[in-house]
């Protein structure tokens, strides 16, 4: 597919670069649709056409791009917005904005082409932007940089000791926090099947008799595109039969 994107930075020279790093992009492909110095001129261009994606510099005259997100956030279809900046001490307040992605100049290209990659990802996800397409989204710290993990994604949450195991299909995050402050506010996308475990309903593929070293004869859950077993406590195995059984 190819993604409509909106540049947004008051330096011709920083649009110009952009531009030429997006038509090196492949899979997904990207086709610059409009170019805007200001939040102004943004707001304007995402009025008269459709805008998959919103590059946005931070540091603008005018309404800076914190501002400009906001904007966007409020309306009805809003784009993906990444922000591309000199200035990293605003990371954490972007994505509180719903940022998708925080990219910092000079850009690279294969760093460019992973967060269109994800802004496609999304995309299937959601069947097109839809107005909640920014939202449902874990923020992960790690090694100095905060990512957005679309809950799409999330295949099961485990407590450890003083964290939580976030697991994707492709590669396991750690997160601090409360199982059960997630289990409360993501109720209808994820089950309790243990004390220290949530999955996700979409995931669970089967049910069977499972002996573990630790806790004896029981029973554990498959998750699709998880090798791992699940242990299911005695309390959880209605529910999870349950969510079987209604298909």
């Amino acid at each position: 597919m190819v993604l409509r994107v909106l540049i947004v930075d008051d330096e011709a020279l920083a649009r110009s670069r952009l531009k030429s790093l997006l038509a090196d992009c492949t899979a997904p492909g990207a086709r610059v649709v409009g170019e805007a110095a200001n939040a102004a001129q943004a707001l304007q261009c995402v009025s008269q056409q459709v805008v998959d994606v919103v590059l946005a510099d931070i540091h603008m005259p005018g309404e800076d791009g914190l501002a400009l997100a906001q904007r966007l956030r409020a309306l009805p279809q809003p784009p993906a917005v990444v922000f591309v900046t000199a200035y990293a001490e605003h990371a954490l307040q972007a994505f509180e904005l719903a940022a998708l992605d925080y990219l910092t100049k000079p850009v690279r290209l294969e760093r460019l082409q992973a967060s269109l990659q994800k802004i496609e990802r999304l995309i299937h996800i959601n069947k097109g932007f839809e107005p909640d397409l920014t939202h449902d989204v874990l923020l992960i710290q790690e090694r100095g940089r905060t990512e957005r993990l679309p809950l799409a994604e999330v295949l099961y949450l485990k407590a450890e000791l003083k964290y939580i195991t976030v697991r994707t299909a492709s590669r396991t995050y750690i997160l601090e926090g409360a199982l059960s402050e997630l289990e409360s506010r993501y109720a209808e996308r994820f089950l309790r099947i243990h004390r220290n475990a949530l999955v996700a309903r979409q995931a669970v593929r089967s049910l069977e008799r499972h002996h573990d070293p630790m806790e004896g004869d029981g029973w554990a859950v498959r998750l699709d595109r998880v090798n791992e077993p699940l242990l299911v406590s005695r309390r959880q195995l209605a529910a999870v039969r349950a969510l079987l059984e209604a298909g």
